[in-house]
Parts: C-alpha cells; structure tokens; sequence
C-alpha cells in the first residue's frame, strides 16, 4: 500500500495517529490473504471498504467508552476504531487460534496499549465474564442479527448499545428479528449510516440499546469460577 492507494478521508478520520492506520494496512496488505483474514481481491479495498468503514463506528460511540469487538478476525472493525479514537478502551473477542495469533501480533506492532485480546465466544461463560457490563458492544459480518443479539446484548451494560455494522439488508433483519431482540433485553433497533463525509460508500449499522435483562432462559448462565480466557 502506497500514500497514492489513501483516501484523502483517512487523515480526517485518523489524525495524527494516521501512521498508525497505515501500519495496519500495510500489516493486513502484506499477511492478510496469506493468514486467510481477506481475500485477494480486498487488498485494494483495504482503506475504504475495510478500515475506514471499521473506524467511522467512532461516530457512535461516546468518549471514553468500554468496548467490545465480537468475532474481531482480522481486527475489524476494533483496531481501526482503537487506532482513531485512543481515549476508548477496546477488547477483541475472537475464538479462533490463529485469528488470536494474528490479534495479538497486530496489538504489539503497533503498541496498541489500549486494545486486549481475549480467546473465546462470547456466549461462552468465561469469555462473559470477562467482559460483562461493557458501554457498545461492536460485530461486522458476524452473524443474523437475532443470533447477535443474543450473543453481544448480555455483555452489554444497562443503558449501553450493540452496533452492528450491517448492509442494505439492516430493515429487513430488524424486520424479522425484532422480537428476538426484545427477548433478550434489546430496545428498539434503529439503522444509522455513519461516515458520509469521507467514504463513498458509508457504514450502515444498526444500534441496540440494551434496555432490560434478558428473559427466560436467554439469560446467561453464571460463570464457573474454575474458567478463564486467553489474554492477548
């Protein structure tokens, strides 16, 4: 990746840490496709498809915020969002070994000090108890989003939201899983499309504010006291 493959929206997004944001591009341009976090053809896409649209989520999220990536992969959308916006404190949940390898690598690189990685899935009770009680929970190209919801809206504190980052099809799926969401403590979802001013494409997510504890058996089970996760 060259200056000339940067968008002009990258210095607005990320400021004087812009070096950083280029580090992590060139890191995901030259091991990404062969780690298998992106396809060959995203290697030209990295800025605006993958790590500008990670990091305009900042948008929506209040200074000084916890939070927690579900299903962080290649890192995204959590360490372009660590890398803009520094005052947030920022935990990548990822199960798989190899993707944790990949996290963990990226966070010493760049001296990412605000940024932890945890092994595990977020349903799992150990992972839970890790990250209870986080301000936005954040998830890109995880999972329907009733299947998210139940997932990432019990790590999310009273008051605090899930953002998914979602495409066209956002309507539809608070269409369909609207209900799902309220079973398991979720308002009502709302689509926001975030990053108009420097993206051609921009960002659309939909926000969840966790607005009461789950239901039934959509409560999470207690965590065993003889688990733990990976720390990164």
């Amino acid at each position: 990746m060259t200056d000339v493959d940067r968008p002009v929206g990258a210095g607005v997004v990320f400021g004087e840490r812009l070096g950083v944001a280029e580090g992590f591009v060139r890191l995901l341009a030259e091991h990404g496709v062969e780690r298998g976090l992106i396809g060959p053809r995203e290697v030209e896409r990295l800025w605006d498809r993958h790590v500008l649209n990670s990091a305009v989520v900042g948008e929506a999220i209040p200074e000084g915020a916890v939070v927690v990536d579900v299903g962080s992969g290649a890192g995204l959308p959590g360490v372009p969002l660590a890398i803009a916006r520094p005052d947030l404190s920022v935990t990548l949940v990822e199960p798989m070994a190899r993707r944790v390898a990949w996290l963990d690598e990226v966070v010493e690189t760049l001296a990412l000090s605000s940024v932890t990685v945890v092994r595990g899935r977020a349903e799992e009770p150990a992972v839970r108890s890790r990250v209870l009680g986080a301000d936005v929970v954040t998830a890109r190209a995880v999972a329907p989003l009733a299947k998210l919801a139940g997932w990432c809206l019990p790590l999310v504190r009273q008051g605090g939201h899930l953002v998914a980052l979602k495409g066209a099809s956002a309507a539809e799926e608070i269409d369909r899983d609207r209900a799902a969401v309220a079973r398991v403590g979720g308002g009502e979802p709302r689509v926001e499309v975030l990053g108009g001013a420097v993206l051609e494409v921009p960002t659309t997510v939909v926000l969840i504010e966790r607005v009461k504890p789950a239901t039934g058996r959509e409560r999470p089970r207690r965590a065993r006291k003889d688990q733990g996760a990976h720390r990164g």
